[in-house]
């Protein structure tokens, strides 16, 4: 089962990828560039800390959080779905980059030995983990004695209030239509079903807690749509 999501999750990334930087921002309005901002002024990432954007997509996070480390930091950008991450490669040679290297690899799978982190980042991918209290575990433990880390996804709210309601109406009649223009409707009909399945905010809390994370905090922007998530040891 594990492997079997995890092949889907991969799949559809792969799918979407030549169209995935500009859905994100037609769906979102562009707020999604807003939503991640407001994600990085909340970690504090600092010149010479090294830092991990985990399911880095085409590296949105990982394109802010260089900019907040340089020059003696740097930053690994790490995601399992190779199309979507030869994207964020692309884009990093047009700005030269040298702070941000990229690994194709499971998230899950991740050697903990060889890793140290100062900071870890995720938006929109601990949703697509095969186990949620399983991601945060190898989290936890990629990250240095002092370490944060912070996740932004969608808020799982509560069942049939208007914060539900809307978000199920705008990715019925708003997201997959306009995806199925792209030929990519299975691909975003997705994001319903992966948000069902995704703990609320209260319950990330408890895991986070159980997994050993000290500090504990989750916020709701955007009406109640998105969720931010941060934690340190």
């Amino acid at each position: 089962m594990r492997y079997k999501k995890t092949n889907e999750v991969k799949s559809i990334f792969n799918n979407i990828s030549c169209s995935y930087d500009f859905l994100n921002s037609l769906l979102s309005l562009g707020l999604h560039k807003y939503w991640k901002k407001t994600l990085v002024d909340l970690l504090k990432p600092i010149n010479g800390e090294n830092w991990a954007d985990l399911c880095c997509g085409t590296g949105d996070l990982s394109f802010l959080i260089f900019k907040k480390v340089r020059p003696n930091g740097s930053v690994t950008g790490i995601d399992s779905a190779k199309e979507i991450l030869n994207i964020a490669k692309e884009k990093s040679k047009l700005i030269e980059n040298k702070f941000i290297s990229w690994e194709m690899q499971d998230i899950l799978e991740i050697d903990e030995d060889l890793k140290n982190y100062d900071g870890i980042c995720m938006s929109y991918g601990l949703r697509n983990l095969v186990n949620v209290e399983e991601g945060l575990k190898k989290v936890f433990n990629l990250l240095s004695d002092t370490g944060r880390a912070g996740f932004l996804d969608f808020n799982h709210s509560k069942f049939n209030s208007i914060a539900d309601l809307f978000q199920k109406i705008y990715l019925r009649f708003v997201v997959v239509p306009i995806s199925k223009i792209f030929r990519l409707s299975k691909e975003y009909s997705y994001i319903e079903k992966s948000i069902k399945n995704f703990p609320k905010g209260n319950e990330l809390m408890l895991i986070a807690k159980g997994v050993g994370f000290k500090k504990v905090e989750y916020r709701t922007i955007f009406f109640n749509q998105m969720g931010i998530l941060i934690l340190e040891k």
